[in-house]
């Protein structure tokens, strides 16, 4: 079975003109897993011809508005094309306020579910299953609780971490690993106050894993060439691919 992945938005918080806030879509089975929701999301969608009603489940990595900000005018445009199958949200426990304030105000003439699952733990644990995709969740190494999701031995996705050595035994047998990789080697000091990632951290996370190879994303507005982040990664891991919005890629 082979899994496609499509990147709705690369870049870290801070506004960038050709490139938007965290998001991918993984689909499987022909259905759709969204994972993180930055601003924009919507509008990447359609523009990369993905069907919001078979969008099944949104996996949100942590509550800081380039990861989340997307997810509300989503929700009511599935409503509006009167979607009626229930959505299922993982996401940090402290969603729960947030989503639960949105539903007060624009809950209206929403025809279908959304079923919240609070996501809180120590080391991985099964969020979710379809049609024997399992999905795990665990946690990373941020300012906030933040969470990564392994789906099967397919894919991935970790960010925003800084390093820390359980993560790649976390890893092991995954064949491609999204990790961000916020900041160049030259501003480790800048990665380690804010808790996130160099590019030779995400090198390092992939070789130790042992994955076949590291997307990488999330990157400081500092620096425009991508492919400077992946240059440094290649030193350590040479099979490293920077994303862009809308890349797709097949996993195998």
């Amino acid at each position: 079975m082979n899994l496609t992945l499509q990147i709705l938005g690369a870049a870290s918080a801070m506004p960038i003109s050709d490139m938007n806030p965290s998001a991918q879509a993984l689909s499987v089975h022909g259905r759709l897993f969204l994972i993180d929701c930055g601003e924009g999301t919507q509008r990447q969608i359609r523009r990369q011809h993905l069907s919001f009603i078979k969008v099944k489940a949104i996996f949100i990595s942590h509550i800081h508005g380039d990861h989340i900000f997307g997810i509300f005018g989503l929700l009511s445009t599935m409503a509006m094309y009167r979607r009626t199958e229930d959505l299922e949200i993982f996401a940090p426990k402290s969603f729960a306020p947030i989503l639960k304030f949105y539903l007060s105000y624009f809950s209206e003439g929403m025809a279908y579910e959304i079923k919240f699952h609070p996501i809180d733990c120590k080391e991985p644990q099964l969020v979710y299953e379809l049609r024997g995709v399992e999905v795990y969740a665990f946690p990373l190494n941020h300012k906030i609780d933040c969470f990564g999701y392994r789906f099967g031995d397919w894919y991935a996705y970790c960010s925003d971490t800084a390093p820390f050595p359980e993560l790649a035994q976390w890893l092991k047998g995954v064949r491609t690993i999204y990790h961000e990789a916020t900041y160049l080697r030259e501003w480790a000091d800048k990665a380690k106050a804010y808790y996130h990632s160099t590019t030779d951290d995400a090198a390092r996370c992939a070789r130790d894993a042992g994955a076949k190879r590291l997307l990488i994303g999330h990157y400081t507005s500092r620096v425009r060439d991508c492919e400077r982040f992946a240059s440094e990664c290649r030193e350590l891991f040479p099979a490293t691919v920077s994303l862009k919005d809308g890349d797709v890629f097949v996993i195998a």
